[in-house]
């Protein structure tokens, strides 16, 4: 009787071992399965972030082709009279700011009167060259761009001239 019951624990440990192994093997290979699947998945994601970041690359450089720091014959106009480009480009900004802050209801330059109770401001402003400046203007609610034309005189003072304008139309 012994060893019988010796023998069924044998059998029973032996099947107990066996039902042990095929499960975690079938688990194992769940998890072989998924990562294999996110594998996959980084790889995809990979890729489509390299796109993205390709097609940032070339907005950027599409963007720049059109600014005084990417213009080389903009920056030897400035440097042939003398004037260091990285300090001449914030005063330029400057300036156009500082009109933000004349008193009276009217902008100096901007051609439109604000339609919302405030004053027309000057907003954005990217200079494109040694002449031109684009800007847009807002007064909270409407706005609009201008392309203006500056020279700086031998007196370094600036002067800015609207050369055209508009204001989007309302909605």
């Amino acid at each position: 009787m012994k060893k019988r019951i010796f023998m069924y624990l044998f059998i029973f440990t032996a099947l107990l071992v066996l039902f042990q192994y095929v499960n975690s093997k079938r688990i194992l290979d769940s998890y072989e399965g998924i990562i294999d699947n996110k594998e996959a998945n980084f790889e995809k994601d990979i890729q489509k972030y390299a796109d993205t970041i390709s097609g940032l690359r070339d907005q950027i450089l599409n963007l720049s082709e059109f600014s005084v720091m990417n213009t080389e014959s903009a920056l030897s106009y400035f440097e042939d009279r003398g004037y260091r480009v990285n300090q001449l480009i914030p005063f330029i900004k400057d300036e156009l700011y500082e009109l933000n802050l004349v008193k009276g209801e009217e902008h100096p330059l901007v051609p439109f009167p604000a339609l919302n109770g405030g004053k027309m401001m000057i907003d954005q402003i990217r200079v494109l060259n040694h002449k031109w400046i684009i800007a847009n203007f807002t007064d909270g609610k409407y706005w609009g761009e201008m392309i203006i034309t500056y020279e700086l005189t031998e007196e370094e003072q600036l002067t800015f001239k609207v050369v055209e304008s508009f204001l989007y139309p309302f909605n």
